[in-house]
């Protein structure tokens, strides 16, 4: 566990592909300014993580709401709603559908109404012309992205990645600039106006939260950005899939 700011918390966690390469996982907890607490995503914490995670939410009982932001994310959720039944449980469309056993509220976390219920601490965005949940289900790249106000971090899962070295070599090696998820050009949504739609999100996006000077993302590292560092490096992955976009457009006009 990371304390980040006064009312922000970053845990990671480990994800292994074929039981061998560990991309990691994440998890973050926010103080409200009503002093309870929101959960971003679910991980289940084990030992001292779980330890101070329980300790710091009065056993979970003072965690108000688990927010799930990554449609794909669904693996701990079990385990983080049996940690504080007593918390909303929230999450994507396609949260609801595969882990349909678990309690969810009606309302889904791409949707404004929903979002606007959590505003006084949290903003959101979910990313222009892009489909959350494509046929091809090995294309992760959507998801909804969460800023708290107070500390102004920003909490993201695959639609924003760092490339970092694992394990000592990230003490030695630099991490990457943020970068957009390798299969973002699948994720655009298949009609005329698209491509435009995510491009125009990125800039307003860069202008909207360029203040911001961590991300958590996942799967691989928090990043600490020097100042300007969110215009900047959000505009350089986009600038840096323009022949991507150019294609699409070519495609579906």
């Amino acid at each position: 566990m990371q304390q980040l700011a006064d009312t922000f918390w970053n845990f990671r966690g480990s994800f292994r592909i074929a039981k061998v390469f560990d991309v990691g996982t994440q998890m973050s907890l926010v103080r409200r300014a009503n002093g309870r607490f929101l959960l971003l995503d679910s991980y289940n914490v084990e030992s001292d993580d779980r330890k101070k995670l329980l300790a710091l939410t009065d056993r979970g009982t003072a965690i108000e709401a688990i927010i799930n932001v990554h449609p794909f994310h669904t693996l701990h959720c079990r385990a983080m709603h049996e940690l504080a039944p007593s918390a909303r449980l929230i999450g994507t469309g396609r949260h609801k559908a595969h882990v349909s056993e678990l309690p969810w509220e009606d309302g889904v976390i791409e949707d404004v109404a929903t979002q606007s219920e959590f505003a006084d601490d949290l903003e959101f965005s979910v990313p222009g012309g892009v489909d959350l949940v494509p046929d091809d289900d090995s294309v992760h790249a959507g998801s909804v992205l969460v800023r708290h106000r107070k500390s102004g971090i920003v909490h993201v899962d695959d639609t924003l990645n760092v490339i970092a070295a694992p394990g000592i070599l990230k003490r030695i090696l630099p991490q990457s600039n943020l970068k957009f998820h390798p299969t973002m050009p699948k994720a655009l949504e298949k009609h005329s106006g698209a491509a435009d739609a995510f491009a125009a999100w990125a800039r307003d996006l860069a202008e909207s939260w360029s203040d911001t000077r961590i991300v958590c993302a996942a799967h691989s590292a928090v990043r600490r950005l020097p100042q300007d560092g969110w215009r900047d490096e959000l505009l350089g992955t986009l600038a840096g899939m323009e022949k991507s976009l150019g294609e699409h457009r070519a495609t579906y006009g």
